[in-house]
């Protein structure tokens, strides 16, 4: 990738900043519609929200109970076609509303009907009505006490940092360049103030690039605000990050496929407990922040209230030592007209803007309008950049991997879709490789092999986080295994000891990040 970089002597016609869901979606969209595309990261592919979401590929039933039905149909589109494109990503999930009042039933029975209505011919499963032993027998840890029934719904589940690798190798096959530790540093502009390109560094080699570009979008989710003020220092934040928190816990707590959807916390709020990688989800938290970070760190109270939350519709209550890994992610949220309005109000609808000097920034959404919000700033890089015009075709663009042959419920090694055949073949050249690093991850020592040579994986943290989702998982033993990576990596990045020293440091100082 870096090679491309600096053999190109022509401007790009799209430059994108940012590899999280927006930004790696765009990359794909421009790239398959012909344009000369590069997309730089400052960190790793997914490393902020796009890697700390709550799994789903969902309409939303929370904003369905707003009113915002334009919302809604976007994103019951957008799920079936993400469903339709990445098989080996994306799959059914079976949700359970459990009812303790008796005008639950009916009420929710109601709306998910129109729910199921709304998703058309990408529907994906009709939700029902559940006795009280029907809804015990798909949740045997469901709470009984005053327990009336349960309604049914069907949404998608994915891996998400799997899901942002397989669009950057998406975005390559169509020629588009994709380069990670890629810090932009500011923006270049001609005599007349219009942005023409823009400088970054790699923050590997520390080595800096001008790069010109027709046009360039922002698509640095929380972090749009740094990059619009390079372009003007005196601009307005628009930006309100919201922090949620999820907590991983063992399968025990929820034993069966089924996941459990609380509509109504105490604070107004979605909860779920889904399960997810042989582990349970549970989440989330809205939570105002200040400004936005890296690594976000989950506050003592969110903690207790989700697992309080949990308690009070499971037989058994997690605790604290129950936790396997706790991770926080922060929504880039459109900052609100007037006072007073909390986070889960604002509206969730992506807007694109367009500055004097031209440049582009999307803001809002979520993952599972990436490629609704893509199509929408493309069509506008098109105007911005003089570009040639040509249709959008991701509708129907079978994501990088694409094998609706494979079993992502039971198969660990699904996430690589047809890339698994290739990573097998490799263990049979060097069968040490099929040796398990951690049974309990699960993790083999190919899998951090091919992360360095086919993924572009860094760090440490690139494998244990978002390649194999360790960290994310169950943060302990990631620490443990975390020695047995980085001498597995070293030799494939042909680096010395002060590398690992240096790598296992920086993956420790995380602990309190992922670990209650």
């Amino acid at each position: 990738m870096l090679k491309r970089l600096k053999k190109r002597k022509e401007p790009w016609d799209i430059v994108v900043i940012g590899g999280g869901a927006t930004g790696l979606g765009i990359a794909v969209d421009a790239a398959s519609r012909g344009y000369a595309t590069l997309l730089l990261e400052q960190h790793d592919f997914a490393k902020g929200t796009s890697s700390r979401s709550t799994k789903l590929v969902h309409g939303g039933v929370r904003y369905l109970q707003q009113g915002d039905i334009s919302l809604v149909l976007e994103a019951l589109k957008e799920r079936g076609l993400m469903i339709q494109n990445a098989p080996h990503l994306v799959k059914n999930q079976a949700f359970i509303i459990p009812n303790y009042e008796w005008w639950d039933g009916p009420f929710y029975q109601v709306g998910l009907k129109v729910y199921d209505l709304m998703s058309g011919k990408l529907g994906i499963g009709s939700s029902k009505k559940l006795s009280k032993n029907e809804t015990i027998g798909h949740i045997p840890t469901i709470d009984q006490k005053g327990l009336k029934g349960g309604v049914v719904y069907y949404d998608g589940q994915f891996d998400d940092a799997r899901m942002a690798l397989s669009l950057a190798k998406t975005a390559r096959q169509f020629n588009g360049v994709v380069i990670n530790y890629m810090k932009v540093t500011g923006l270049l502009k001609n005599d007349e103030g219009i942005i023409n390109g823009l400088t970054a560094t790699n923050l590997e080699s520390g080595k800096s690039y001008d790069i010109e570009a027709k046009t360039v979008i922002n698509a640095t989710g929380v972090f749009a605000d740094a990059v619009k003020k390079m372009d003007e220092p005196d601009v307005k934040e628009m930006i309100q990050p919201s922090q949620g928190i999820h907590l991983v816990v063992g399968k025990e707590f929820l034993p069966d496929k089924y996941a459990i959807m609380v509509p109504h916390t105490k604070d107004g709020r979605v909860m779920f407990a889904v399960p997810w990688h042989d582990k349970v989800v549970l989440g989330t938290t809205d939570t105002m922040k200040e400004k936005p970070e890296l690594e976000p760190k989950a506050q003592e109270e969110e903690i207790d209230f989700i697992l309080e939350t949990a308690g009070q519709y499971l037989t058994k209550q997690p605790t604290r030592a129950d936790v396997l890994s706790v991770f926080s992610g922060l929504r880039p949220l459109a900052k609100p007209e007037g006072d007073g309005k909390s986070t889960k109000e604002i509206s969730r609808h992506h807007k694109v803007m367009i500055s004097q000097s031209g440049l582009i920034t999307i803001i809002g959404g979520k993952w599972t309008t990436y490629r609704k919000m893509a199509e929408d700033t493309v069509d506008n890089a098109i105007l911005i950049g003089a570009l040639p015009d040509r249709k959008c075709v991701t509708q129907t663009l079978p994501i990088y991997g694409y094998d609706k042959n494979l079993d992502i419920t039971t198969d660990h090694l699904a996430v690589y879709g047809t890339e698994k055949y290739q990573l097998l073949e490799l263990e049979e050249e060097e069968p040490e490789l099929a040796e398990f690093i951690s049974e309990s991850l699960p993790l083999r020592k190919s899998q951090v092999v091919w992360a360095v040579r086919h993924e572009m994986a860094r760090t440490v943290e690139d494998m244990l986080a978002r390649r194999v989702r360790g960290l994310f998982l169950d943060a302990q033993e990631s620490f443990r295994v975390a020695p047995e990576v980085a001498a597995i990596m070293a030799r494939e990045l042909e680096e010395g000891e002060a590398w690992v020293s240096n790598q296992l440091e920086a993956f420790n100082k995380l602990k309190s990040h992922y670990l209650i």
